[in-house]
Order: structure tokens, then C-alpha cells, then sequence
């Protein structure tokens, strides 16, 4: 075999380097609950705590699906199959990623809207987003939103565009991934029913989110629950198209 551009079927060919069998690599695919200043690659220049240094101990060749910015916590996907990391970091395929924020101030019903529907940002429009405010706070409030993109750190320039800059912030789900109550630094192989639901989510194009916002408050203390600001009790819902 002389062309480089040659491919092999590991099912029928055999392939050897230096008299040797190669063996293709086993698949793995490990879900991790990435920490606050954790530099999601597998190197960094500067120094920095990275992905990497944390796979060290696991001895796991793979490699993180998309990124989580430095200060940013949550749900980050780490495997050495290519194809379906493609398939999962593509927009075209519109695999979700939700969000839990808490962002500074209260947005209005009309600043929420601009996020559902889709904003210009200085690489371009947004999609429409599906968000949900969980609850208010004396200055802040909390946030949930879902997205089918994963620009660089998309979800904070959306809410600096409408006057509110994000504070804290977790993603909480990939696809059918949800992070669940796995610790904060800890890591886990993907169980063979979430396999199969991932898979099929990055073969299939789902639903984009209809651009919708709704209010789901949470009481801020147990056994009481917040009256919602003007701005938010008048919320209008949006069906599905």
C-alpha cells in the first residue's frame, strides 16, 4: 500500500508497522464534571491547570468534545472518537447544550425575548434559544438556557449584549447527557444506554428550541415562594411552531 490516501477496513485488513499488528484503539467515552479554573484543553502554555493534567491519572487517551471557558463549570464530553465528536461539535446536526446561569440584575420580559429570538454578536446572529428564569434574587437571577451553538464563550456575550453579564455559570446537559449529581473534578465512562441516545442524537436533526421564554420561579426560601418582578409576570409564552 503506497497512496497515502489509501483506507483500511480494521474488519477485513490487516495492517502492520514494523512487522507488527496494528491495533485500532479502544473507543472511550468518559463524562466529566469540569472545575472553575480548569482550562479545557489537554495542554496549556501558560501553565494552567488543564483537562489534561486530570486525565493524567486515568491514563485515557482521548480529548475533549468543544470547550468551557476558564471560569465556566459544568457537563464536558472526553473521547477519542473522532467521528461522532464531529457530528456532536457541528451546528448543522443541532445537538443541545443547556445552561444554568445566574446573571447580575433582572432581565425584562423584552430583553429575554432578544435571547429567544436570536441576537446579532459581533461573529454573527444567534439561533433562537429556549430560556427559562428559574428564579429571582435580590440582585441577580437565575437562568436556564438552551442552545444549539457553541461559539466561544457564546452564552456570556449573550447576556453582556442585553446589559446583564453572567456571574456563575454550569452546563448541565449535552444532547441526552445530563451531569446529574457527579461531583465537581470527578469523571465517569458513559453508561451503554447514554451511548446509544448520543449516538442517536448526532445522526438526527432534533427540534432547534422554538425561541420561547418561559417563567418557572423556585422559592428563595423553603416554604415560601417570590412574587415575580412586572418585567417577568408578563413573559409572554411562545408556542412551538
Amino acid at each position: 500500500m503506497t497512496d497515502p490516501g489509501t483506507r483500511a477496513d480494521p474488519l477485513r485488513d490487516s495492517v502492520t508497522v514494523d512487522g507488527r499488528a496494528a491495533r485500532p484503539a479502544r473507543l472511550r467515552y468518559i463524562l466529566f464534571h469540569k472545575p472553575v479554573g480548569i482550562v479545557s484543553t489537554m495542554a496549556d502554555p501558560e501553565g494552567r491547570p488543564c483537562v489534561g493534567d486530570m486525565l493524567r491519572a486515568h491514563r485515557a487517551r482521548v480529548f475533549p468534545v468543544g470547550r468551557l471557558d476558564y471560569e465556566s463549570s459544568g457537563l464536558m464530553l472526553l473521547t477519542n472518537d473522532g467521528e461522532l465528536a464531529e457530528r456532536l461539535s457541528h451546528p448543522r446536526f443541532g445537538v443541545s447544550r443547556v445552561y444554568r446561569v445566574k446573571v447580575k440584575g433582572h432581565p425584562t420580559s423584552a430583553a429575554l425575548e432578544r435571547l429567544a429570538r436570536g441576537l446579532r454578536l459581533a461573529d454573527g446572529p444567534t439561533a433562537p434559544a429556549d430560556v427559562v428564569v428559574e428564579s429571582l434574587l435580590e440582585n441577580k437571577a437565575r437562568v436556564q438556557i438552551t442552545l444549539t451553538e457553541g461559539r466561544q464563550r457564546q452564552v456570556r456575550r449573550m447576556f453582556e449584549a442585553i446589559g446583564h453579564p453572567v456571574d456563575r455559570l454550569s452546563r448541565v446537559a449535552i444532547g441526552p447527557l445530563r451531569l446529574g449529581s457527579l461531583p465537581v473534578g470527578e469523571m465517569r465512562e458513559l453508561e451503554i444506554r447514554e451511548l446509544a441516545a448520543l449516538e442517536r442524537a448526532a445522526r438526527t436533526r432534533p427540534e432547534p428550541p422554538a425561541g420561547r421564554v418561559t417563567v418557572r420561579e423556585r422559592a428563595a426560601r423553603a416554604g415560601s415562594r417570590p412574587r415575580r418582578s412586572a418585567a417577568t409576570a408578563q413573559t409572554p409564552r411562545r408556542k412551538r411552531p
